[in-house]
Formats: C-alpha cells, structure tokens, sequence
C-alpha cells in the first residue's frame, strides 16, 4: 500500500496539469534541440534524440521531479571542436564516458557539494540564465519585420490574459497554438520551426560508436568527457536546487547525477549528444503547472510524437510564438528583487551577484560565471574570518590574561603572534581561548611559536578555555596542552 501511495504521489497526483505542461515543453523544446545541434555541427535531429532520450530517462532515474533535462547549449558548446576535428562518431562515445563519469559522481555523493553555493551565487546564476535565455531569442528577429514583432507581443498578451479567466490549461500552450493557427490560416511570412533544420520521421535506433576501443580514442575524448559531466552536473545540481525552492520540496541531487548519467549513456548509445536540466525548459514546465516526474516522462514521449507522427505540423510553427514563451520565461525567471536588494545586502554578497552574471554572461558559460562567484565568496568569507583581537587583563604585578577573540587560522595568525608583549609581560601569562577557534595546523602551530617566545624568557604560559574540537586538534598535532600549560 505505501509503494503504490508513493508512486501516486511521484507520478499521477498532478496527472491533468503534468501532461499539458509536458505536451508545452515538448514543443518548445523542438527549437532549441536543432539550435544547439547545429551549434555542436551535427544533424538537428541528434539534439532531437537527445532531448526525448533524456527527458524519459531522467523522469524515471532522475532526483529532481517535474524537472526538464536535455541537449543544452551549454553542453553543444564544449563539444564542437570534438566533433569538428574527430567526427560525430566521438561525440558519441565521449556522451557515454561523461554519463559514466556523472554516475560515479552520485556514488559518491558528490551532490551534496551544492549545498556549499552561497546564495548570492545561486541568485546570479539565475539572473544570468534569464539575460541568457532572452539574448539567445534575438537572433531570431534578424531579417524579421513588424509581423514577427507582433507574433511575439500577441503571445505574450495570451500568455498573460488566459490565466485571468481560466488556469485549465497551460496559458504557453494556448498561446502556441493560437498564434500558430493565425499564422497558417493567413499565411504569414515568417520564420517557422521548419526552417532552423531539417526534421526526419524515424526512430532513434541503438547504435555503437563506430570507434575502436583504444588507449588514444579514450584519451581523446576524456577532456571532453571529464568537462561536459561536470559542466552538466553543475547545472542540474543548481536547477534542481532552483526548483527546490520553487516548489518548496526537496530532491535527491546524489540520484539525480546517476540519472542524469545513466540518461547521458543511454543517449549515446542512441544517437543522441550529452544533455542535463534546462532551466528555461523547466521553468516553462513549472509554469505551465508540471510538478511530478509525469510532465518530464510526458514532454519526452510527446516530442517523439510530435516528430515522428506531427513532424509538418510542427514545421509549421511560427518561431514568434516560441520566442513569446522563452521571452516569458526570462521574465518569470528573473530575480527583479535582487536590484532592490543591492543597496540593502552586504556590498560583498552585492558584488558576488553582480560578478556572477556579468561573467556568466561575458563567458556565455555558467560553469565558469558560477566559478568565480564561489572563489569570490570564499575570499570574501575568509577576509571576514580573517579578524582577531586580544584583549588583555593584568592580576596584580605577578600575572597576565589574554582573551582570544575570532577564529584563529591560517589568516590570522602572523597577527595573533605579534599581539603578546613577551618582554614586557609579568612572569605568568594566561591566554583564553573560550571566545576563539584554533581550526588548522597554523593556528596550533601559533600557539606553539607564542608559548616558544615566553618560554625563552623564562616565563610560564598557561593556556585555557579551549573546546574539546580545538584541544582535540592540538593534542593530535602533539603541542602537550591537555592539561592548559607550558
């Protein structure tokens, strides 16, 4: 009883809004897939294969339910000089070296690393999808005229209006399929689905990269391999975690790097690049009222449909309604409080917000944007940390007290030294630790150097007030403290 409440609950407690929403993504999800095949230089339709392969496997695998993974730009991009200079036949197998690397990385539970990104980071990272998502829409205008314009702007009224009247179906989905049939019953003259590539009716077939299994065909294609799962896991990690609090639910991120690696293998074996979580995709999913694994499973299965059984419909598509839902998306996605928030937050978390999207942006690679804001927040925690002071009490002519106040590590302890007045200070020195921290080897070995110096001059030293972490961490590193004097 309690395996099938679970399995109600995971797939079919949302059925009617999981497959509308999952029949939106699917549509949209069929521009990107062939801009980002041709982004990596292969066929539209391996971006096709991947998105459908990768949508159903991480439904069912995945951690992150109503989550949307497939081919990503992201990815496209670290593969093209592969493909370029080696041949699709590589992109292949280094898909399925990247999904075994990312499976590894969930048995070793390396998901729980995301928990270490500030929030600061994870704002930018979002800000700069949204700015992301909204520039890759531009090159669509490019020799449009007013007729485009119009498409989008009539999208994005519908998208709007709808949910005023009814929430019954995905407000994206209605828009779609107005301005589509608009477009074809007036024959407009624009640019539609069918011309960003060629779709074919045929099934992804299992297929074995046509590579023999060598020391130099591995070490090839393990840069790629190594780049696309971490890239890839970075990304999901940090959507699942978007859509976390989104959803206000929590998700397995050590499952989801093994689905999105088990996904990624099953891809390569069908023809199909690496792929991981879309955020546009997923926030158009979370808009259209997907929440279960059920609008993942259904956006896959139905972009298959769409290819195999709908493919000159779906050719027939205005790209203005397309570019209407993603422009919605970037709007939805976007943090507009975070710019209120600048002057009220710390100027430290400010610039790492700032430092993250203009570098994710500059870069045109998240990975790299989200880098520099975790090494930016780590300098500026330890300029933080990096604060202690002694205050000093005397007890007649006979002893002196210092207490230790601030974390004593290595950034604080060429300054913790030069604050004891060795020469001028009485015959008994007290030092309290019951308002400080010794973390590392440096601030043990500080320690050491102060009681040395009062030791040379015949003075005693007398250490207290130390926690059990701290004593324990001296006492392994042998500085004899245990009973408080040197």
């Amino acid at each position: 009883m309690l395996k099938h409440t679970q399995l109600n609950n995971g797939w079919f407690s949302n059925t009617r809004s999981d497959i509308l929403s999952g029949m939106t993504v699917a549509i949209a999800l069929i521009p990107e897939a062939i801009a980002f095949s041709i982004l990596a230089g292969v066929s539209p339709m391996v971006g096709l294969y991947a998105s459908f392969c990768i949508a159903v496997i991480t439904a069912i695998a995945g951690g992150r339910p109503g989550m949307i993974s497939a081919a990503t730009g992201a990815m496209a991009l670290l593969v093209g000089s592969l493909v370029l200079n080696h041949g699709i036949e590589y992109l292949f197998a280094a898909t399925i070296l990247c999904g075994i690397f990312q499976i590894l990385m969930g048995l070793l539970k390396l998901g729980r690393f995301i928990t270490f990104l500030p929030q600061p980071v994870m704002t930018g990272f979002v800000n700069a999808l949204a700015i992301l998502i909204f520039m890759a829409q531009l090159v669509h205008f490019k020799g449009q005229g007013w007729i485009m314009y119009a498409l989008v702007a009539l999208t994005l009224v519908i998208i709007y209006t709808i949910p005023r009247f009814t929430k019954a179906v995905p407000s994206a989905l209605v828009a779609i399929i107005i301005v589509s049939v608009l477009s074809i019953v007036l024959d407009l003259d624009v640019n539609r689905v069918g011309d960003m590539g060629e779709i074919t009716s045929a099934l992804p077939l299992f297929h074995l990269p046509q590579l023999p299994l060598t020391l130099d065909m591995l070490l090839t294609i393990l840069p790629y391999s190594l780049s696309l799962a971490v890239v890839g896991l970075l990304e999901s990690l940090m959507t699942a975690t978007l859509i976390d609090d989104i959803t206000g639910t929590p998700s397995d991120k050590n499952r989801e790097a093994k689905g999105q690696g088990l996904a990624n293998i099953v891809t390569g074996f069908f023809g199909g690049m690496a792929g991981c979580a879309m955020i546009g995709q997923s926030m158009v999913n979370m808009k259209s009222g997907g929440r279960t694994r059920l609008s993942t499973f259904v956006s896959g299965v139905f972009l298959l449909i769409l290819i195999l059984v709908l493919g000159d419909v779906v050719k027939q598509i205005p790209m203005g309604a397309l570019v209407g839902v993603m422009i919605m998306v970037c709007i939805s996605t976007f943090e507009w409080s975070s710019l209120t928030s600048l002057i009220r937050v710390p100027r430290a978390d400010a610039m790492v917000m700032i430092v993250t999207v203009v570098t994710v942006v500059a870069t045109d690679n998240l990975s790299i944007g989200v880098l520099f804001g975790v090494l930016l927040s780590a300098v500026s925690f330890a300029w933080k940390m990096a604060s202690i002071s002694l205050n000093t009490r005397t007890s007649g002519e006979a002893a002196v007290t210092y207490t230790v106040a601030g974390q004593l590590f290595f950034g604080t302890t060429s300054h913790f030294v030069h604050e004891f007045n060795y020469e001028g200070d009485p015959q008994q020195i007290i030092i309290d630790f019951a308002h400080s921290h010794v973390w590392d080897q440096s601030g043990a070995g500080a320690i050491a150097k102060v009681i040395s110096k009062y030791k040379a001059l015949g003075k005693k030293v007398t250490v207290t007030g130390l926690n059990e972490q701290s004593t324990q961490l001296i006492d392994r590193i042998g500085l004899g403290l245990s009973g408080g004097h040197a």
